[in-house]
């Protein structure tokens, strides 16, 4: 994943970064400039009331079908959904195994 320089977030052009974004907009409902606005940093799962644990639920689902991926339950914690970064390099390193 390239970071740019100036913000430390990931490239605006990244494709997994961006599909990513949309999947959060489809199922959180929250609008494209709130995921635009998200940084490695954010916190997601405790810190966006959008995101319940059904909506986690939706959420993987959802990562695994436009991914083309499959997540294991015991990949599942805590910590993979604790911040957009956390999630964000999750997903590149499935994509890359």
């Amino acid at each position: 994943m390239e970071l740019s320089s100036l913000s430390g977030r990931p490239d605006p052009d990244d494709a997994t970064d961006a599909t990513l974004r949309a999947i959060l907009v489809d199922v959180t409902g929250l609008s494209s400039v709130r995921a635009a606005a998200l940084g490695p940093d954010s916190g997601l799962f405790g810190a966006l009331p959008e995101l319940d644990s059904m909506a986690v639920a939706t959420l993987l689902g959802e990562i695994e079908e436009r991914f083309d991926l499959t997540i294991a339950d015991d990949e599942i914690d805590g910590s993979l959904l604790e911040t957009f970064g956390a999630l964000l390099a999750f997903v590149d390193a499935k994509r890359a195994a």
